[in-house]
């Protein structure tokens, strides 16, 4: 299998209502590049998954804990595993997700 990964040729799968998302598995790792339609909400949850979320485009409302930010391009968040989060897209957006280990829920 080649190093070198074309998000675009990797099958986007919806993995809630309006998030979008073309992933990427190491042995260590999910990259999740996510594509979240506007007014769509991702429901408080958590996981043992450690999460950094890169906000590439567009504004999207994070909840971490009891801490509450509109993100923008540029915000990097950081999760920490077992730690109740949420966010809704106030815009269309684009973000990049890192979780370890890997999720292979996604897979």
């Amino acid at each position: 299998m080649s190093p070198f990964i074309h998000t675009d040729q990797i099958e986007s799968k919806t993995l809630f209502p309006g998030f979008h998302a073309r992933m990427v598995h190491t042995d260590g790792l999910t990259i999740a590049h996510f594509r979240i339609e506007k007014g769509c909400i991702l429901p408080l949850h958590d996981h043992p998954h450690e999460q950094v979320s890169n906000i590439i485009e567009g504004t999207l409302e994070l909840t971490v804990g009891e801490e509450t930010l509109a993100c923008t391009p540029g915000t990097v968040v950081t999760i920490p595993g077992n730690t109740p989060h949420s966010a809704v897209a106030l815009t269309d957006c684009y973000v990049i997700d890192i979780f370890r280990p890997v999720r292979e829920d996604y897979r």
